[in-house]
């Protein structure tokens, strides 16, 4: 039995791109995932940084939808903190409408950037949301169903879509999938994040545990090429660097410079960073499709959604394409 593959692209800034150029890169791939049969295509939030250009996914997510005929694409994921809960429902009821049943609402609790950026996107706003608050009423608001004794009962969230967004809480914590769980939502497992299986087989026994019928996705960084020896240039040797501050905040950054001015940012002196390297999925696309095997396996999932860690262009739409020949055209369609 097959599994589907899905895409998620964090529209990367090359050595001597620009922003522009990163976003059309995006919007071709994506039209090229479509063709190739892969089944979603989600963007991502990153805040003030020069490595990325995804900086609003409801609005890219907008122009993919009107680019693409077939293909669901969504949020991966809209860093909710900073945000209404109900205008993010308003946004992706709107684009529900304008696409039936081709929308995703992923979110996430991270904050997508560096402090300054959390502080200028939350500017104004007087206390502190909690997330768990705020991914029930997003829920109560996307299904309609906002209590009767709630201070927003009656409000309504316009427009009404054929087929509601599918919402999905995207994490790299046993936490996280309790959480997904508990409030019935779908959960997609960060590994590009988190590569630990012994917390990932924790966190997939949790959410199933407590909403067995929502949907499980593994998020997981692959690199594939014609060789695996070009495929593993290609990787090189980045890493997954981590800072912890001393008031218990832990977030996860692209590197060691990030995570020093993610804490001065914050006002702490007091602060761990761990540095490790990357576990990326290289080789050639057999070689990529027999860890995925394992994987589903080891992790009775259907679905994997691929994030693919280079910032060329060639690199990243061949590796996309040699899974593709590989895997779907065999396994799915």
């Amino acid at each position: 039995m097959g599994f589907r593959l899905s895409l998620l692209d964090q529209s990367p800034i090359a050595d001597g791109k620009s922003g522009y150029q990163a976003l059309q890169q995006t919007i071709a791939l994506a039209e090229k995932a479509e063709e190739w049969g892969y089944h979603r295509f989600w963007v991502s939030e990153h805040h003030d940084t020069k490595l990325l250009a995804g900086v609003s996914p409801e609005v890219l997510v907008s122009h993919l939808l009107a680019r693409t005929e077939r293909i669901r694409v969504g949020s991966g994921g809209v860093m909710l903190q900073h945000y209404s809960a109900y205008k993010v429902a308003e946004n992706f009821n709107l684009l529900a409408t304008l696409a039936p049943n081709r929308v995703d609402l992923g979110v996430g609790k991270a904050p997508g950037g560096l402090p300054r950026s959390t502080k200028a996107l939350q500017f104004g706003r007087s206390g502190k949301t909690d997330f768990e608050e705020q991914l029930v009423l997003l829920k109560q608001f996307v299904d309609d169903e906002v209590p009767a004794d709630h201070v927003l009962a009656g409000v309504g969230v316009s427009p009404e879509p054929p087929t509601r967004p599918e919402i999905f809480l995207l994490g790299a914590s046993v936490a996280s999938a309790e959480l997904a769980g508990v409030q019935g939502v779908n959960y997609c497992f960060a590994k590009f994040i988190n590569s630990d299986e012994a917390v990932l087989k924790e966190a997939v026994t949790a959410f199933r545990a407590a909403n067995p019928d929502g949907e499980l996705i593994i998020a997981v960084p692959v690199l594939a090429a014609d060789t695996e020896g070009e495929a593993r240039a290609l990787a090189g040797e980045q890493k997954v660097v981590r800072v912890t501050l001393s008031t218990g905040v832990s977030v996860t950054v692209q590197t060691v410079a990030q995570a020093e001015e993610f804490a001065r940012q914050a006002g702490v002196t007091d602060f761990e960073i761990e540095e490790r390297v990357a576990d990326i999925i290289v080789g050639t696309a057999q070689q990529v499709k027999a860890e995925l095997v394992r994987l589903r396996a080891t992790f009775d999932v259907d679905e994997f959604v691929i994030h693919t860690p280079v910032a060329r262009q060639d690199a990243r739409f061949r590796s996309v394409q040699l899974l593709s020949e590989a895997i779907l055209t065999v396994d799915v369609r």
